[in-house]
């Protein structure tokens, strides 16, 4: 069991890494870019994984399978034009992961038109860990894409929402996420678990997440790569619990 772990740990350990740091990168630079060098002078515009890491982010990456990093400091009066500047730096770790996916599909899309296919009975190749990892990366970044865009605290939607709403509107919707903002993001992460031990089959957040990361994932795949996308994640399943 111990070592089944440890595979999982060191199959997802890239993925995840380079998918939550290029989050984490994209709004320290995009902050940057609009006035604001707080991330920078605190040493997170950086592509360096270790500068992000969140140490029960981490735990959660090894034990589940899914994680998060450090969120970016960021103050919002350096940022000129405000609003705009708060917009495009909430958006710009979602948009990094939808491009870092569609880099990833891209790349498994060459290797299925070149003949590259994976066998789920046959021995592991080193062409079935490439697949892995490039079919994890496409699912962990549509993941981190459409589950950071949820308009709750503290997740990116929650600052793209107040920015969009009209002004006449904000403090209400301030003074709702300031109130039950967090105890609904909390209650989405954690009721569903709590509502199965008795038997209860209730989870949002679940449907929301399966309803846009299938379709998205292929549209960018497409048939061939999707096939073989599918497949090599089915083979690798036995070393992560959590697929």
């Amino acid at each position: 069991m111990e070592l089944t772990l440890l595979y999982g740990v060191v199959l997802t350990a890239a993925p995840l890494l380079m998918s939550l740091t290029l989050h984490e990168f994209a709004h320290a630079r995009t902050a940057q870019a609009f006035g604001d060098p707080t991330a920078r002078s605190m040493g997170r515009c950086t592509l360096n994984p270790l500068a992000h890491l969140h140490p029960l982010g981490t735990l959660m990456m090894v034990f589940v399978g899914f994680g998060w990093a450090k969120p970016v400091p960021v103050n919002p009066n350096n940022l000129r034009p405000r609003r705009l500047g708060d917009i495009a730096v909430s958006l710009a770790g979602p948009v990094s992961n939808l491009l870092l996916a569609a880099l990833c599909a891209g790349v498994l899309r060459i290797m299925a038109a070149t003949g590259t296919i994976v066998d789920p009975k046959a021995d592991f190749a080193v062409s079935d860990l490439v697949v892995f990892m490039l079919s994890y990366a496409v699912i962990v970044n549509i993941c981190l894409l459409i589950f950071n865009l949820i308009p709750l605290f503290p997740l990116d939607g929650h600052h793209i929402g107040r920015e969009t709403l009209p002004a006449r509107l904000r403090g209400g919707y301030m003074q709702w996420q300031r109130r039950y903002g967090i105890g609904v993001f909390m209650a989405l992460w954690i009721g569903p678990n709590l509502l199965s031990s008795v038997n209860v089959d209730f989870d949002p957040l679940g449907t929301y997440m399966g309803m846009l990361l299938y379709p998205t994932a292929e549209t960018l795949l497409g048939a061939d790569a999707g096939h073989m996308a599918w497949s090599s994640l089915a083979k690798f399943s036995g070393y992560l619990a959590w697929l």
